[in-house]
């Protein structure tokens, strides 16, 4: 399979670039009204959602959910406030400190998977990038 010029490149970043903003735009408004949550948010607790546990250290989440530190510590007391997730200190490292997602928090992401599937579903499905 011949490699892909680097104009066709630019313009497929361009493309997904794009299908991103809107993506999350979209992701924000509708999870927003819909659910009290914004596209970070839902990502957060699809990750907590998914472990195990229930739960993770917060490196470990921003690496999961692409967020920095600061930018997790806001969204994670925003959801602590909610009663979505708690934090606790990890036993093992005093440094440490993990978020887990609460019952409240696993039903708030439950009412919400099938809205932000949809809007992936409408958005995405046709897009080569995510497909692959």
């Amino acid at each position: 399979m011949a490699r892909p010029t680097d104009d066709a490149l630019a313009a497929a970043w361009h493309d997904l670039m794009g299908r991103y903003q809107r993506l999350t735009c979209t992701l924000d408004r509708e999870l927003g009204a819909a659910h009290d949550l914004s596209a970070s948010e839902f990502e957060v607790l699809q990750q907590l959602y998914a472990t195990p546990e229930g739960k993770l250290k917060m490196a470990q989440l921003g690496e999961r959910a692409h967020l920095s530190q600061s930018a997790l510590s806001r969204l994670v007391s925003r959801l602590d406030a909610a009663g979505l997730v708690t934090r606790a200190a990890c036993a093992d490292d005093r440094r440490s400190v993990f978020a887990e997602i609460t019952t409240s928090g696993r039903t708030r992401y439950e009412e919400a998977k099938p809205t932000q599937r949809r809007i992936l579903r409408e958005g995405a499905s046709d897009c080569p990038a995510i497909l692959a």
